[in-house]
């Protein structure tokens, strides 16, 4: 993937040029700065604030807080109206968890190229932070094997071989130090196998767990926020007042809700990822307005569909017989079998294990949709 477009740009936002104070004939001691100026400077402490909430958040797996600000982050982004030296590391930085908590989603998407999937976005950030700033040589190229194997894992495990031999070309050029590597994986695709032991070496828990490493050292050395120790001395202020209730009417107490709710909603709609631009290494992380996925406007209906299939248990019918739930111990023998036969072999999984009177085709359309639900 070629980087060095988007690097050779990041120069526009380097201290010297964003920084360089006005000449004094320029700007008369006691004058007002420039709105726009404190404006910039704010963004900057909402950034790295947004940014280091991110990492908190990744850390501790929270999914929900990540996600709200992951929209926070996005927002500001595309507000900037330059980036500095400093800026675009934290970008990267955003950028990098972003994409790895989508990493298990192939839906998602985070450029113009709908055939580029979230890891392989996560290894041109990677890959720019390295040129940006210091990182011990041995995490760098710990992480950037395991999204590397990552990307090329994930598409087997949603039973997309094809997709994963095209990954592997695109993230493992030919060369002499990629030869040996590049032709285990060929095997391992060949096989259709996405539990081989192999795999299971460079596992997505062991490429999050190493992220995390990097999130506590870029917090440790990065400590002074103005925004993130105000809002601490702040909040220690609230905790320490007492709060005392004041009793209101009903009705009025009521109708003030409704607007608020109304608001909030607006807000959720507004900064959802769905719809929001992203930036792109290439383009030195300028927003392009590229939609995030391709079906967002039936998002949410799909994800109700999703619930009720799960809440149904994707019963089927079986000849001249109720409809039949899918047991957690059915859904368990259906993994073995696609690990031990490979995805395709419905035939041969149905000998092997008792599925309790299910068709070849009903094991087919169980592991679509166990795909199709990220539960494999």
């Amino acid at each position: 993937m070629e980087l060095q477009a988007g690097l050779t740009g990041c120069g526009d936002g380097s201290p010297s040029a964003s920084r360089a104070a006005p000449e004094p004939d320029q700007q008369p001691p006691g004058s007002p700065v420039p709105f726009s100026e404190v404006e910039a400077v704010a963004a900057g402490w909402m950034l790295d604030f947004a940014c280091r909430c991110l990492c908190r958040h990744f850390s501790e797996g929270n999914r929900r807080d990540l996600e709200r600000s992951r929209d926070l982050a996005l927002t500001i982004i595309k507000g900037l109206q330059r980036k500095e030296a400093q800026q675009v590391k934290t970008i990267c930085i955003c950028q990098l968890l972003i994409c790895v908590a989508e990493g298990k989603s192939l839906d998602s998407h985070f450029g113009s190229d709908q055939t580029i999937s979230p890891l392989e976005n996560a290894l041109s950030a990677w890959i720019s932070l390295q040129k940006l700033q210091s990182i011990q040589e041995k995490l760098h190229e710990e992480i950037k094997h395991l999204i590397q194997m990552q990307a090329v894992a994930v598409h087997m495990e949603k039973g997309y071989f094809k997709e994963a031999a095209e990954v592997l070309e695109r993230l493992f050029p030919e060369s002499v130090s990629n030869e040996p590597l590049r032709m285990k994986l060929a095997t391992v695709i060949k096989q259709k196998d996405p539990y081989h032991q192999f795999l299971q070496r460079f596992s997505f828990n062991l490429l999050t767990e190493k992220i995390k490493y990097y999130i506590s050292m870029f917090l440790n050395e990065e400590s002074d926020n103005f925004l993130m120790k105000e809002a601490a001395k702040e909040a220690k202020i609230k905790k320490s007042r007492t709060i005392t209730a004041v009793p209101c009417n009903n009705e009025s107490e009521t109708a003030a809700e409704k607007p608020l709710e109304s608001l909030q909603r607006s807000h959720k709609h507004s900064c959802s990822l769905t719809g929001q631009a992203f930036w792109n290494v290439g383009q030195i992380w300028h927003p392009h307005g590229t939609k995030i996925t391709k079906r967002k406007a039936l998002q949410n209906k799909n994800v109700l569909q999703s619930i009720e299939n799960i809440q149904e248990g994707d019963r089927y019918l079986t000849a001249g017989k109720k409809k039949q739930r899918w047991s957690f111990e059915e859904d368990k023998k259906l993994k073995d079998g696609v690990q031990k036969f490979g995805v395709g072999n419905w035939t041969q999984i149905l000998q092997h294990y008792d599925f309790n009177n299910r068709t070849n085709v009903m094991l087919k359309d169980r592991w679509r949709t166990m795909v199709r639900l990220s539960i494999v």
